[in-house]
């Protein structure tokens, strides 16, 4: 059952990768990468010759990139940045659609690949441990890991994100910005006593350093889901998780199918607006929605 449920899912990816006229690939490396200024030059060269659009993130702890273009001018590039030893092995993440999943391309230099300020944590001296989607679903299908102890599933997002979906029965601290997890979670940490933690957010880049923190505040049990949700749905689906995953491009949000959904975010106010927000009258489109409705008009 298993194999041929891993057969139609590889098939239905293959009929709408041959259907897509764009790949979108996700990628993200913790690495010392100390010649960021010479490198982005470089970087904006490439990506404008190929006609890509995106972000591309350059900082001292590592590389962060989202990217869309068609099939061969990814490989192209991704086989250029794997030319360079410290990225040989870059790992990525892709879907597809139609359009180029951004409308226009940014290599920026920043200070963290995703801010967390502390500066103590560091992903490349050292990973925490690592759960896999499929393993993960075996553990959320019997609610206990491999030693017999109960799963709790600790989302690293903010609050907007987790709204539009995330695991059945995650803890959702409804955090603002990632900067605000540390505290959280410490205050938190006798609630997970004799439990097992998997961490968990869009991509695995704030999993990263949320597992690293928790180990360091002496978490005993703790995991981070390998390759985030996007992963996990590219290898095993929708199990136990409800709704859908937020991205941050015109997407908005995307199915356990890899699939572009209906979920919008307001033009006004950068609100999540679902597709039965849609239907009420407060939402016009480019104009409000029924987070802001009245807000901006009195303003």
């Amino acid at each position: 059952m298993h194999a041929n449920t891993a057969l139609q899912a590889e098939a239905h990816a293959a009929a709408i990768a041959a259907a897509a006229a764009h790949v979108n690939i996700a990628a993200y490396k913790f690495v010392t990468f100390d010649d960021t200024e010479a490198m982005r030059p470089l970087y904006q060269d490439i990506c404008q010759r190929l006609g890509l659009k995106g972000t591309i993130l350059l900082t001292p702890e590592g590389i962060n990139m989202f990217l869309s273009g068609p099939r061969s001018h990814i490989d192209e590039f991704l086989a250029w940045v794997r030319s360079d030893a410290r990225f040989a092995d870059l790992e990525v993440k892709e879907s597809y659609s139609a359009e180029q999943s951004h409308k226009r391309m940014l290599v920026k230099i920043k200070k963290e690949i995703i801010t967390m300020r502390m500066p103590l944590i560091k992903p490349e001296e050292g990973r925490a441990p690592f759960v896999e989607a499929h393993t993960l679903k075996r553990w959320l299908d019997s609610g206990v890991d491999d030693n017999g102890r109960p799963v709790v599933m600790v989302d690293t997002r903010n609050d907007f994100e987790v709204d539009v979906g995330t695991f059945d029965h995650t803890v959702d601290y409804r955090i603002k910005k990632f900067t605000e997890f540390p505290e959280v979670i410490a205050a938190h940490k006798d609630d997970f006593a004799g439990k097992t933690v998997v961490t968990f957010c869009t991509g695995g880049i704030r999993c990263e350093k949320a597992a690293i923190h928790m180990q360091n505040i002496g978490y005993d049990n703790v995991y981070q889901l390998e390759g985030g949700i996007l992963k996990y749905f590219e290898e095993v689906g929708g199990a136990h998780y409800t709704g859908d995953c937020f991205v941050f491009d015109y997407r908005t949000a995307l199915n356990p199918k890899l699939e572009p959904t209906e979920t919008v975010q307001c033009f006004v106010c950068r609100s999540v607006v679902t597709p039965r927000q849609q239907l009420a009258p407060e939402y016009v489109y480019e104009k409000s929605c029924p987070h802001c409705y009245g807000k901006h008009q009195a303003a």
